[in-house]
C-alpha cells in the first residue's frame, strides 16, 4: 500500500477575484502536494469555494442577481487563476454542491441528536465581512480589527453548539499532539483564548442564503459550520466510503492566521461531537502585506493573479518568490522590486546561467559516464528534513547553494577549455537532480530542464528566465 497524503487549502469566498493572499496559500499547498508525489505517495489535494452566507447574499443583491447565479459567474475566475499558476489539485469543491449539502445536514443532525445543539438567543457585535461575532474587547474603536468597518449590533434567535463542553478535550489535544497547531508558537495564543470559551451560535434567521437546519427549517446554518465540513465532502464522506477511509484524516490543513480559531478550536470540537477522527495538523501562515499594508479589497490594496504574473511574465518566478522570500508561518511583504531582484539574480543568473552554459558545453564536447562525486556536495537528507518541517525558504537556500557549487565547478575546471566529458557528465546528472528537487516549486521550468538534459543529444535551448 502506498502511503497517502491528504492536504487542503481553506475554501475561498468567491465575492471577489483571487489575489496574492489566495494565490500564496494555494501555491504552498501545490508545492507540498507535488513534494509528496515526488516521494511516491498517493496524494489528494483539495481546494474550492465557500459560497453561502450573508456576505454573498449582500454582494449578489448589489448586482441584482440571485446568489447562486452570482457565485456561478465567479467560480471560473478561481479555476482560471489556479490554472495560470499551475496548481495541480484533485478536486475543486463548491459548498453549493448536492453532496456537500447532504454532509452538512447529516453532521448537524448527528450533533443535534447527541445533545450538543440547543436553542437560545444571540445578541452581539457582528462583522459581515468576517461572518463572525466579536466581543467589545476584540474590536478597535468599535470596528472590526480586520476590515476596519463598524460592527453592527445583532439580536436573533439562534441554535448554539456546545463548544464550551469540549474545552478540556481541546486542551488535551494540544498537549498530546504538539504538531496539531503549527508553527508551534501559535498554540499559546489559542490556549489563552480557551480560558473564556463560549458556546457557538450556529444558525441565522436574518438572511436566506445557506443550508436550512434539518431540525428547524426557519434557521440557516452558520456559514462556518457549513464551510468546515467541505474537508469531509471533498474526499467522499457519505458518498465514497473507500476513498474516504483511505484519505481521512487530513494530514494537513493550510490556513491563514485570521481563520486559525475556526480550524483549531471549532473544527476539532465539531468532529469530536460527530465522532469523526481529527486531522493531524493545521499549519497557520502569516499575512502578505503590500508595501507594508494588509491586502484588502475594501481598502484598495489588492494584487490580482494576472498582475502578479505580469511583473516578470513568468509563473515560476511568482511561485519561487512567494516561497523563498519569507519563512512559511511568518508575515511577508510583497514588492515588485523584490520579485524582480529574485527573478534576475537567482533564477536567471544562477539557475538559468548554469543550465545554458552546461548545455552548450555538452553540445560541443559530449559526456562520459563516471561516478558523480559532485552530487555528494548536495545534502539530500537535510533538504528532506527541512521540507518535512515546512521550511521552504531554507530548502531553496540549500538547493541554490548547490547551484552555486556547480557554477563554480564550471569556472574552476575551465570546462570551456578542457571540454572534460567526465566533468560534464557530473554536471548533467547534478542539474537533473536540481530540476527534480525544484519541480514542486517551479514545475514548468523544471520540466523543460529535465527534458533537455534527458535527451540523447543535449543542445543549448532558449533562455529559461529572461532578465528584466
Amino acid at each position: 500500500m502506498k502511503k497517502k497524503f491528504y492536504i487542503t487549502t481553506p475554501i475561498y469566498y468567491p465575492n471577489d477575484i483571487p489575489h496574492v493572499g489566495h494565490a500564496y496559500t494555494t501555491i504552498v499547498g501545490d508545492v507540498i502536494a507535488r513534494w509528496h508525489k515526488l516521494k511516491g505517495e498517493d496524494v489528494f489535494y483539495l481546494t474550492g469555494t465557500d459560497e453561502h452566507g450573508k456576505k454573498i447574499e449582500t454582494a449578489a443583491k448589489k448586482k441584482a442577481k440571485n446568489p447562486k447565479e452570482f457565485v456561478d459567474e465567479l467560480i471560473p475566475e478561481f479555476k482560471n487563476a489556479w490554472k495560470k499558476l499551475n496548481i495541480d489539485y484533485n478536486r475543486f469543491i463548491r459548498t453549493t454542491e448536492k453532496d456537500h449539502k447532504k454532509v452538512v445536514l447529516e453532521i448537524l443532525q448527528k450533533v443535534f441528536e447527541k445533545g450538543d445543539i440547543y436553542l437560545g438567543e444571540y445578541e452581539g457585535l457582528y462583522c459581515t465581512g468576517c461572518e463572525a461575532y466579536y466581543t467589545k474587547r476584540d474590536l478597535i474603536d468599535g470596528c472590526c480589527p480586520i476590515h476596519k468597518t463598524k460592527a453592527e449590533k445583532l439580536k436573533e434567535e439562534s441554535y448554539f453548539f456546545k463548544l464550551s463542553k469540549y474545552k478540556n478535550k481541546l486542551l488535551k489535544l494540544y498537549m498530546d499532539n504538539s504538531n496539531f497547531i503549527l508553527p508551534k508558537f501559535r498554540a499559546k495564543e489559542i490556549i489563552n483564548r480557551l480560558e473564556d470559551l463560549q458556546d457557538l451560535s450556529i444558525s441565522r434567521t436574518s438572511f436566506n442564503w445557506g443550508i436550512k437546519l434539518p431540525f428547524n427549517k426557519k434557521h440557516i446554518s452558520y456559514v462556518w459550520f457549513d464551510a468546515l465540513l467541505n474537508y469531509l465532502t471533498g474526499i467522499g464522506y457519505l458518498k465514497d466510503d473507500k476513498k474516504f477511509s483511505k484519505f481521512w484524516p487530513a494530514d494537513l490543513h493550510i490556513v491563514a492566521k485570521d481563520i486559525m480559531w475556526f480550524h483549531v478550536v471549532i473544527w476539532p470540537a465539531m468532529l469530536m461531537s460527530a465522532g469523526i477522527k481529527l486531522p493531524k495538523s493545521v499549519f497557520v501562515h502569516g499575512y502578505w502585506t503590500f508595501n507594508k499594508e494588509k491586502i484588502s479589497k475594501s481598502r484598495g490594496k489588492v494584487i490580482s493573479v494576472d498582475e502578479l504574473i505580469s511583473i516578470t511574465g513568468n509563473v515560476d518566478s511568482v511561485r519561487y518568490f512567494l516561497l523563498r522570500e519569507t519563512p512559511f508561518g511568518q508575515d511577508g511583504d510583497f514588492s515588485e522590486k523584490a520579485l524582480i531582484e529574485r527573478h534576475n539574480n537567482e533564477l536567471a543568473d544562477k539557475l538559468g546561467n548554469l543550465v545554458s552554459r552546461v548545455a552548450g558545453l555538452i553540445e560541443r564536447f559530449g559526456v562520459k559516464k563516471i561516478n558523480n562525486k559532485l552530487l555528494k556536495k548536495l545534502n539530500l537528507k537535510k533538504i528532506e528534513k527541512l521540507f518535512d518541517n515546512y521550511e521552504f525558504d531554507k530548502v531553496l537556500n540549500e538547493i541554490f547553494a548547490f547551484i552555486d557549487i556547480c557554477n563554480e565547478y564550471v569556472q574552476n575546471k575551465k570546462l570551456w577549455e578542457t571540454g572534460d566529458e567526465k566533468n560534464l557528465y557530473e554536471l548533467k546528472e547534478s542539474i537533473l537532480k536540481i530540476a527534480e528537487l525544484l519541480s514542486p516549486f517551479i514545475p514548468e521550468s523544471s520540466e523543460k530542464i529535465i527534458k533537455q538534459f534527458s535527451a540523447k543529444k543535449i543542445k543549448k535551448s532558449e533562455i529559461l528566465f529572461k532578465k528584466i
